[in-house]
Parts: structure tokens; sequence; C-alpha cells
């Protein structure tokens, strides 16, 4: 995801699920979350911000890495995506979990864009990195919900795989009140408060759509020599509906 608080707004009930059927889970931000204070500098924040997004994965027993982008800086260039391969090529993902390809800002959007690539670049030879040997298969690649589900225009965008996240809401929420810096800073910038509540207000919206109190949305990516079928469905089949 771009920053961190990305994942566990949008997919910390779907990697709750996952871990609890023995994944091992990473969660990868580009950024530190440098820009996110109006009372810390960068280095200070940035500093609060790793320690809280270590926290909530440790949650999950997971792990925290950061490619150490800048917030609104998020850039689709070679130094840049070659970051995000050389965090494939070692973390070596069978399924990416990643921005939606259109949302409200293009930290998001470009996040996407990067990760997108990285899934098959990152398998090729040729593409040659120091210090890193390239993955053999393409990750299962699919894209989270855009931020309250819309795009830039407003514009509703639906995902086609839901997950009942019911069960794992209570850790999905202890995950996200571990950034409470972030909290503060939406405070402060745009008088939001209460994004814990804001967050389990649209997951009621995506259980509405299938029968269940809280669900988070999906979309795969299917486009050629990528994997076509669907792991997290196969992984989670029990809390999984499709919509189409």
């Amino acid at each position: 995801m771009a920053h961190p608080d990305d994942a566990e707004i949008l997919s910390g009930g779907t990697l709750a699920l996952l871990a609890q059927q023995g994944w091992d889970v990473v969660i990868a931000t580009m950024t530190p979350g440098q820009a996110g204070s109006t009372t810390l500098g960068p280095d200070e924040i940035s500093t609060v911000r790793r320690q809280e997004a270590a926290d909530a994965a440790a949650l999950l027993g997971g792990n925290y890495r950061c490619v150490e982008s800048e917030d609104v800086f998020i850039l689709y260039d070679k130094p840049t995506l070659q970051n995000v391969i050389v965090l494939f090529r070692q973390v070596n993902p069978a399924l990416v979990i990643t921005a939606s390809p259109t949302d409200y800002m293009l930290d998001h959007e470009i996040t996407s864009q990067l990760a997108q690539t990285a899934c098959m670049a990152a398998t090729i030879p040729n593409i040659r990195i120091e210090g890193t040997a390239p993955i053999q298969q393409v990750p299962h690649l699919y894209y989270a919900d855009a931020i309250q589900g819309k795009d830039r225009l407003g514009q509703s965008i639906a995902a086609n795989i839901l997950i009942d996240i019911s069960s794992v809401m209570p850790l999905k929420e202890a995950m996200l009140c571990c950034h409470k810096s972030q909290r503060a800073w939406l405070q402060k910038i745009s008088g939001v408060d209460e994004y814990v509540i804001m967050m389990k207000e649209f997951s009621a919206q995506n259980g509405a759509r299938v029968g269940c109190e809280y669900a988070e949305g999906y979309r795969q990516h299917l486009g050629f020599s990528y994997p076509q079928d669907d792991l997290l469905k196969n992984e989670l089949a029990e809390w999984t509906h499709e919509r189409r």
C-alpha cells in the first residue's frame, strides 16, 4: 500500500483471516508517512509511524517493510520500481494485495501501478538488480477497494470479491488503533475524527451487499500472464462471496 494504515483500513480483516490459516503476512508501504504531522518534523513522524505500522503487523505475527518513498512524491520511475522489485524478490509473495488502480489520490494509484509491474518484473532474469534473484512465478494480484469505494470523481467502484471479516473485526480494529498519529493528523488537516468508526461503517456497507456484518472488497488482476485461478477464494472459501 501507499501509506501506513492503508492496509489496515482496506485489508486488515483479510490479512487476519489469512494469518489464522497459517499464512505469513508482510505489510509493506511505499512511504513511512513523513508528511503526516503538523507538530513533528518528517524524520520524527516517520519514526513514529514506522513503529505504529510494525506494531499493527505484529498483531498478526507479521512483519512490516517500507520502501522509503515520500508522501505526495511516489513516482512511477526506474529507481522507485527497482525498489519495489527488490522488495518482491526478498519477500517472494504468493499473493499481493495493493491499492485500487483508481482512487482519490495519486499516491494510491501509482502504488497500484508499481505493484502490478513488480509482480511480473520480479520474475524476469534479465531485470538484474544486484543482490537479488528472480522469483519463480508471478504472484496472484488483488486490488483492494478504493477509499470509501469511490474513484477521484466520486463514482462508486464495486468489488466483485467480498470477504466476510465479521469474525476478525476486533483484530482489524486493534490494528488500525495502532496508528494513533494518523488519527491526530486527520483531525488537524480535515476535521475528520473517529476514522475507526468510518472504517467500520464502510466495512458494514460491504457486508450488507452479501448479508454479513462486515466485509472487505477486492478485484483480481486477470491480465495476460498473471494467475487466473482465485487463490484468495481458495484459501478463504468459507468467508468469500462473489458478486457479478
